[in-house]
């Protein structure tokens, strides 16, 4: 019998908010990183048919390019949409101890708070999303419920 091969599927797409800042730095090769945490809410019914919540707290890490474009977008409470892929790295601790974790490696960042044109200095608005687009022009749309898209679309 022929031998099934695996598919190679590494994909994640999550939404929620940062927990605390970003972490800005660049590497000895001048490449720019960004790593920052997300908290992602679970609801769901209880065996007695109640309403729960749950949190996930995820790490995140983009680069180069991408982690340029959250500099001024991205602090503590910013709603984000993330789509990556999920990574594992080991690292010695202060203790000498090896510590692996798995956070996504971001491939693209939809910022779903609004931003202010010039600093918020005339108070108009701007999606702060790349490239400019409506929120409804996004396909990351289809994964918000009816309760989060009218929270993004308030004024």
């Amino acid at each position: 019998m022929a031998e099934l091969k695996m598919p190679e599927i590494n994909s994640v797409v999550i939404a929620g908010n940062l927990t605390k800042d970003p972490t800005f730095r660049e590497t000895s090769k001048s490449t720019h990183v960004v790593n920052f945490h997300v908290a992602v809410n679970r609801r769901y019914k209880d065996s007695n048919n109640l309403w729960q919540e749950d949190v996930c707290y995820v790490g995140v890490v983009a680069w180069n390019r991408l982690a340029d474009s959250c500099k001024d977008r991205l602090k503590k409470g910013s709603a984000v949409l993330i789509d990556g892929e999920l990574q594992s790295r080991t690292f010695k601790t202060d203790d000498s101890k090896n510590r692996t974790i798995v956070e996504i490696k971001a491939k693209r960042i939809q910022f779903l708070n609004k931003l202010s044109k010039n600093n918020g200095n005339d108070g108009e608005k701007e999606s702060a999303i790349e490239n400019n687009s409506n929120f409804e022009d996004s396909s990351f749309d289809k994964f918000l419920t009816d309760e989060e898209s009218n929270l993004i679309n308030e004024d």
